[in-house]
């Protein structure tokens, strides 16, 4: 699933229009519109801090979204900043690995 896509998911499940939720976070529906159908260029793509307000907008996971938008949030950037070596050795798991340090992780 794309950003945009997730947008327009979250648009619709809700019955706002692109005008209606232009509207809500501030920004154009053409705006909205582009970001929906991956029609952005590279100056264009949307700040964190709109991300985080179409969030709100939706009532949505801001963190999901941003990381759709290949951005990565700041709580998760501070903690892989101070432990790189954790996280260094996470990403080298396969989902099965993964999953299983999941399943610990919740039955702790």
């Amino acid at each position: 699933m794309t950003f945009g896509s997730r947008i327009r998911e979250l648009r619709q499940a809700k019955n706002l229009t692109l005008r209606d939720l232009a509207k809500k976070v501030k920004v154009t529906y053409t705006y909205l519109s582009k970001i929906e159908n991956q029609k952005l260029s590279f100056g264009e793509f949307p700040s964190d801090e709109l991300i985080v307000e179409l969030a709100r907008g939706l009532d949505a996971d801001p963190d999901e979204l941003l990381i759709l938008a290949e951005k990565i949030p700041d709580a998760i950037r501070k903690r892989v900043l101070q432990r790189p070596d954790v996280f260094r050795r996470l990403s080298g798991l396969d989902d099965e690995k993964l999953d299983a340090v999941l399943f610990f992780l919740d039955g702790s």
